[in-house]
């Protein structure tokens, strides 16, 4: 069946999570994605582990599980833009492209001819986005942006973390993930206008607008009410009770949305009088009453192990959960229904499992065409294909170092 998007071929400039992760977006959803890679080193992230990709016989691939999270389903060309040659390759590319992403440092590539106004000269129609930390203007574009950096100028660490403790940042980089979506929803926005019009644009995404975006009513809160959200651990500000509890043995999450759900709780509990009180009776006085009741509800927790609670609340209709290690994620049975854990063929390892697009459509479903690729897999089968380099162009290149010298020949995932 064929992807939506399968009318379209991306030229992905970028490295490590949010570009990546927008590209690996696009080809989940049909996109023919161009990985250009620096030739014998590759992406950053190749690098960054352990853990490490195993064959069958227990020996390294060395693809990293960090580089798989983000870089299925697109083919790897290894060129050396930095020599005129292969800036030339890039341009020939491009002319051949739909869309082009990088997350380079402000005018990064411009010197090597491959910036917006350069590429748009060969492909007057190109959507080019560029994710940088900060974006294309003001006081700190110039600076290079890092997720754990953005987590914390952004706001989203002087929220995280337990009110009486230190900041802390997300145990998933978000800003870079959120910034990849963003840079998805950004392009598709952009070939539509140009469905529409045949124009193409530029778009200017950066880590620190998308992390402050992101902060939804905690930054809504301080811009209405003027006050400054402090740390709360795993309380909710506007909601309560709504938050991880103690048990018998373990914790469970109570994520009470209403009053109905309040007075089922308490009568499941045993504490009626706790829901005819009127400190708690309504959501404003239990946030008002916070501490007073959270305290008692901390007892009243402790008496019961934490499966004893989710059997009797989710009969009772109260949300509730657990707080899951990933293995117990990945062993879940709606996960497990939903196919969360997919498995590809891969060149190395015979197959590797990747986290499955959440994404579900009924007539042009995701699929997984290719696995993550060995770096410069595609690099002659890519510059023979769509540039029609002969073999002895393709010699003259990799002799001198334009392109990947060591190419591997992966085999795409059916």
């Amino acid at each position: 069946m064929t992807g939506a998007l399968s009318h379209l071929r991306v030229l992905d400039l970028s490295r490590v999570l949010a570009g990546p992760w927008a590209s690996q977006m696009l080809a989940d959803l049909g996109a023919e994605v161009i990985k250009i890679e620096r030739p014998g080193e590759g992406d950053d992230t190749r690098h960054w582990g352990p853990p490490f990709l195993c064959d069958a016989a227990g020996n390294d691939t060395g693809e990293s599980a960090y580089f798989i999270a983000a870089n299925r389903g697109k083919q790897s060309l290894a060129v050396d833009f930095t020599h005129p040659e292969g800036q030339a390759l890039i341009r020939r590319l491009a002319a051949q492209c739909d869309v082009v992403l990088e997350n380079f440092k402000v005018g990064g590539l411009a010197k090597y001819g491959l910036d917006y106004p350069s590429l748009r000269a060969v492909r007057p129609n190109l959507v080019y986005c560029s994710i940088t930390g900060f974006g294309q203007d003001g006081p700190l574009a110039s600076r290079a942006g890092y997720d754990f950096l953005v987590q914390g100028m952004g706001g989203l660490m002087s929220l995280t973390g337990d009110a009486d403790g230190e900041p802390m940042k997300v145990g998933v980089a978000l800003a870079d993930v959120f910034t990849g979506l963003y840079a998805t929803v950004a392009v598709l926005a952009a070939l539509a206008h140009r469905d529409r019009t045949g124009q193409g644009q530029h778009i200017d995404l950066a880590l620190l607008d998308v992390q402050i975006a992101v902060l939804a009513n905690q930054a809504s809160s301080y811009l209405v009410g003027g006050v400054v959200p402090k740390r709360m651990g795993n309380a909710h500000p506007s909601i309560v009770p709504y938050q991880a509890f103690a048990t018998r043995d373990g914790h469970v999450i109570l994520a009470v949305g209403n009053d109905g759900q309040f007075r089922r709780f308490c009568a499941t509990a045993g504490c009626m009088e706790l829901a005819d009180d009127s400190r708690f009776a309504t959501n404003v006085e239990r946030v008002r009453n916070r501490d007073d009741l959270v305290a008692r509800l901390r007892l009243v927790m402790a008496t019961r192990t934490t499966p004893d609670w989710i059997a009797a609340l989710e009969a009772a209709g109260v949300p509730c959960g657990p707080i899951n290690r990933l293995d117990q994620v990945f062993e879940n049975e709606q996960v497990r229904h939903r196919g969360l854990a997919a498995t590809i063929p891969h060149p190395l390892a015979g197959e590797v499992k990747v986290v499955a697009n959440p994404i579900r459509l009924s007539e042009t479903p995701v699929s997984y065409r290719r696995s993550p690729p060995l770096l410069g897999a595609d690099t002659e089968a890519l510059l023979s294909g769509l540039l029609g380099l002969g073999p002895d162009e393709i010699a003259d290149l990799k002799a001198r170092g334009v392109i990947d010298g060591t190419v591997c020949s992966a085999t795409p995932a059916r």
